[in-house]
């Protein structure tokens, strides 16, 4: 009988980790271990197999036709293999391993680490890393399980979970609508002034996004902004000290409401919903762990989704005279890092914002 070389699960999880990433120094730094450690594990993973997977230049490490072919059925064998291995301990003893995930910063702080205690109460041995800046990131290349997404998303070979959409809400600091007044009307607008948000500090389209209900189409009323800022945290914080009005996913705005920071104004006039979606790379089988903390993600975020989801999300968009309309995509593939700021207390109106 044929023999086969057995198979080394951390050879294979080293070379999956430096195929994605195209380093091995990255790959050594995400797991843990020295660049010499990876560099052998990879080595002998070859001349087991009795092929070349990575091709190696002093400035590049890119994958071989083998290595491409092999890379795909290494993900799939690693996945089944950890299945295989949790599936008679996943109720009593949690599951375990590491996770790597990246979400909005207004929805890690306010919602998502509060609760962590409760799910690693569950999961004991789980390692959790939790990305939360307002950049881009990309989820195979930096080794991420799992992205969370807010906001439209466009085509790539990364597959979007749907969630929801976030309920919205428009805000403005005490201070400023005893100096302003509070608005009530879209014409009360022309006395205002709005927190822009625009990642290249552009404030060139700044204004009110509402629901026209005349004819059921988002448009954008035209409001000048004193300042434009371009992170999750500024827009807020620029709404606190008083310089202006603000429109934000309520999830990111309730505590400053609930504080008194800052005060709900025309709530008939909201932006749209902002969609929720959950990336993941495109594989066949995903580990236990990854779909455990995917659930338990959708479970946190749910209560602040509108009801009837996607009816608003997906509506039509008119823009004023001479702009054009905002597109809105949607589909099961989602644009790898290509999102809007994603942040729970990010601006909906059709800024250009910084991926989560």
């Amino acid at each position: 009988m044929k023999q086969f070389p057995a198979m080394n699960t951390d050879e294979l999880r080293i070379f999956s980790r430096v195929a994605e990433l195209a380093s091995f120094s990255r790959a050594a730094d995400q797991l843990g271990l020295t660049r010499a450690r990876v560099s052998v594990a990879v080595q002998q993973l070859e001349e087991r197999l009795g092929t070349r997977l990575l091709q190696r230049t002093t400035r590049s490490v890119r994958l071989t036709e083998d290595g491409g072919r092999f890379l795909d059925r290494c993900k799939d064998y690693l996945a089944e293999g950890e299945q295989l291995a949790t599936m008679f301990r996943s109720h009593a003893g949690g599951l375990t391993g590491r996770l790597r995930v990246d979400l909005p910063n207004a929805i890690a702080r306010d919602l998502v680490i509060p609760r962590l205690p409760e799910f690693l109460a569950r999961h004991p041995a789980l390692e959790v890393g939790i990305s939360t800046s307002d950049r881009r990131v990309d989820l195979v290349h930096e080794g991420f399980d799992c992205v969370l997404r807010v906001g439209m998303l466009g085509d790539s070979e990364l597959v979007a979970r749907p969630l929801g959409a976030l309920r919205m809400a428009n805000a403005a600091s005490a201070g400023y609508l005893r100096a302003h007044g509070t608005p009530r009307t879209l014409d009360d607008l022309a006395q205002h002034r709005v927190v822009h948000f625009a990642q290249t500090l552009s404030s060139n389209d700044a204004g009110w996004e509402y629901l026209d209900r005349a004819d059921g189409m988002y448009k954008t009323w035209p409001v000048p902004a004193t300042v434009t800022v371009n992170g999750t945290d500024a827009y807020q914080a620029a709404a606190r000290a008083g310089l202006g009005l603000v429109q934000a996913p309520f999830a990111g705005l309730e505590a400053s409401l609930a504080a008194g920071a800052l005060v709900q104004v025309m709530p008939e006039f909201n932006a749209r919903p902002m969609p929720v979606s959950l990336l993941y790379a495109n594989r066949r089988q995903l580990a236990p762990r990854v779909l455990a903390v995917m659930d338990w993600l959708t479970e946190i975020v749910a209560p602040y989704f509108v009801e009837g989801r996607g009816a608003a999300v997906n509506g039509p968009s008119a823009a004023p005279a001479g702009r054009a309309a905002s597109p809105s995509r949607s589909g099961r593939r989602a644009s790898r890092g290509a999102s809007p700021a994603a942040d729970a207390a990010v601006p909906r109106k059709r800024s250009r914002r910084p991926p989560s």
